[in-house]
């Protein structure tokens, strides 16, 4: 028996509740991890809620980001070997493959052999946001060294991976952020630009930022009547990808803005990137061979115990947090 963490009905954080269950070994192509560290996502919070993409059939785990040790493999598993250390990508299927537990049962080809320089709170933070952050920025903006990419709510964990593979690529990373609260850790985290959504005009800002030219990327998970002064901000040919619904209005599509600069307008989330074996392939590649060269670094806001995992989600509920949110096990 060991403890797993379901939700038995949708709500708030006080929904979560831990459960004695008994593990059943691996399956085929399948790989069962002593869980280390969580890292915590915001799709977890609706996901809970029953607000996400994918609808849970309760009781249901949750989770998507793990580390840990690998316990045990199933048959036709030849990469891994119990005593690895392992984090685990996005499963698809989070109420079959939620990782919250102190064993988590997930397929083999959403595992990864991480860079050892990583500690388990590290590599639990990583996976979630450089991927996501990847997927757009690399394998379909392609950003290279001349362009500005504008990065709203930056100061969430993939706002923050962004910044640091436009550094990577030496792209300039333009933050965005309702307050003035977080401008201090933002430009820590490496935002060359800081705008200030409630206080300042952003449309006149991205232009004297860019010396008029205007930013060809625009990383958006936010939505909301917002993208139409993104959409001013914009340089012609720009590509403006949407990866989030943070925004409870609707989101209009600037039509004439995108006929008279010809602007690309795309909608994204990871498992487009994760189906494709190819390009995951790419992705992992790329990442680990960043990350074992300290090229990026996962900032953490803040751990929690096991125990308090009821308290970390209401953390993270707070949009207080500057990165991301880990519970060690």
């Amino acid at each position: 028996m060991t403890r797993i963490v379901r939700f038995h009905k949708f709500g708030g954080p006080d929904v979560l509740q831990f459960d004695e269950v008994k593990i059943d070994p691996p399956a085929e192509q399948e790989v069962q991890i002593e869980v280390k560290a969580l890292g915590l996502n915001r799709a977890e919070a609706l996901f809970r809620a029953g607000k996400y993409l994918e609808q849970p059939s309760l009781p249901s785990k949750l989770g998507y980001e793990a580390a840990g040790i690998v316990k045990a493999v199933g048959t036709d598993v030849k990469e891994f070997t119990p005593g690895d250390i392992v984090s685990v990508a996005p499963p698809i299927g989070m109420g079959k493959y939620g990782v919250y537990g102190e064993i988590a049962t997930v397929p083999a080809y959403f595992v990864i052999k991480h860079p050892l320089n990583l500690s388990f709170e590290e590599a639990a933070a990583s996976w979630m946001q450089y991927l996501t952050a990847y997927g757009a920025l690399i394998d379909i903006a392609n950003i290279s060294k001349d362009d500005f990419v504008v990065i709203p709510a930056a100061s969430s964990s993939v706002g923050l991976a962004a910044i640091q593979l436009c550094h990577l690529v030496g792209a300039t990373p333009i933050a965005t952020t309702r307050t003035s609260q977080k401008i201090k850790g933002l430009k820590e985290a490496g935002a060359t630009h800081v705008i200030v959504t409630e206080e300042e005009n952003l449309v006149e800002r991205l232009h004297a930022i860019t010396q008029g030219k205007g930013a060809r990327v625009v990383f958006d998970p936010v939505g909301g009547k917002s993208v139409l002064n993104l959409a001013k901000g914009m340089a012609e040919k720009g590509i403006m990808i949407l990866y989030g619904t943070l925004s409870p209005e609707p989101t209009p599509f600037p039509l004439v803005l995108s006929l008279s600069k010809l602007l690309t307008f795309r909608g994204y989330v990871l498992f487009e990137l994760l189906k494709d074996p190819s390009r995951f392939e790419k992705a992992k590649a790329f990442l680990i061979d960043a990350l074992a060269r300290g090229k990026l670094k996962p900032i953490i806001a803040k751990t929690f115990s096991f125990e308090k995992l009821k308290e970390a989600h209401q953390y993270l509920e707070s949009n207080e947090q500057l990165g991301k949110i880990v519970v060690t096990v």
